[in-house]
């Protein structure tokens, strides 16, 4: 890879993690942000690689767990923020929250809040491409907890019935809510379910940005080949817990330790910036403090924006012609 864009790659990274950060503080510390907040720290080589990965006009659908895709996307800090704290400026005018950040723009389609159902609007995004004939696919992602519901069964077999352009990511942050993936699913390797349906899966270290790129990118590849559906199962790991409320006391000790320690995707990245790139810790410091300076004024833009206006509350219930 270019020096250019591994640093373009870092400097995503590090935005997706100070954005999180700051959004805890603002909302555990400073009561402006409501409602659920689930917070992407630990993940953040998934989005960023898989999206380097893609085409602009290639759709991305994800759950709630949201930010980091918006993020890396290509959304504005501020706008996202904004979004958070509900005010009129934010991606969705405030409506949508922390949950439901979209850009038709991005061909971002969110954000959902309910557990696996996106699945089915990611197969019937993928089976509009089809119906077109276009070279462009579906991503998406959810998490090892969403791949006990029916969704998940009913839209994999429904990609392998139809051959549907579409990636499928599941980002295996080892638990689901509160409880471990081997407690709740009676095959823990996540990419086996995929097969079930004849769909091409495989398990990969989605903490290594360069492995989750190079993965995708093949995956994709599959796909505009006329090959059908593909499965990624990317390893990886939430620092913080399911939601703003979880103390993560059912975690083993020492386990977050160990990843943040040993597996932690920035550190990963960094590492291999200074050791094989040439790349000195001066550059990436001016890029840690360029971050800051962005996240510095999504802090302020966000306090500063108008709530929305009442007399707006039907606006946008019903799409434009």
């Amino acid at each position: 890879m270019e020096k250019e864009t591994l640093l373009d790659w870092y400097r995503q990274m590090v935005l997706i993690r100070r954005f999180e950060e700051r959004s805890d503080e603002l909302y555990q510390l400073e009561g402006k942000i409501k409602g659920f907040l689930h917070l992407y720290i630990g993940q953040e080589a998934i989005a960023v690689g898989t999206i380097a990965a893609r085409r602009p006009q290639d759709h991305l659908i994800t759950a709630y767990r949201d930010h980091g895709h918006a993020l890396a996307a290509g959304l504005e800090a501020k706008y996202v923020l904004a979004e958070l704290m509900g005010k009129a400026t934010g991606v969705t005018g405030g409506r949508g929250g922390s949950m439901h950040l979209a850009s038709r723009d991005r061909h971002f389609w969110g954000g959902y809040g309910i557990v696996g159902a996106h699945l089915s609007l990611g197969v019937g995004l993928a089976l509009a491409e089809k119906y077109r004939e276009s070279e462009f696919a579906a991503i998406c992602y959810f998490g090892d907890g969403a791949t006990n519901i029916g969704y998940f069964h009913e839209s994999l077999n429904m990609a392998g019935v139809w051959q549907l352009p579409i990636l499928f990511v599941c980002e295996n942050n080892k638990y689901g809510m509160g409880t471990a993936v081997d407690k709740a699913s009676a095959n823990p390797i996540i990419s086996d379910k995929a097969r079930a349906y004849c769909i091409p899966a495989k398990r990969i270290d989605g903490n290594n940005i360069l492995e989750v790129y190079d993965e995708t990118s093949a995956a994709l590849a599959k796909i505009r080949a006329g090959e059908g559906p593909q499965f990624l199962e990317m390893m990886t790991y939430r620092y913080e817990g399911h939601s703003i409320g979880d103390r993560t006391r059912y975690r083993p000790e020492g386990e977050l330790h160990q990843w943040r320690d040993e597996k932690d995707p920035i550190a990963t990245l960094q590492k291999h910036l200074l050791t094989q790139m040439g790349i000195s810790e001066t550059e990436l410091m001016a890029i840690q403090q360029d971050v800051e300076r962005e996240m510095d004024e999504a802090v302020r833009f966000s306090n500063e924006s108008p709530l929305p206006e009442l007399d707006t509350l039907y606006n946008y219930i019903y799409p434009e012609a």
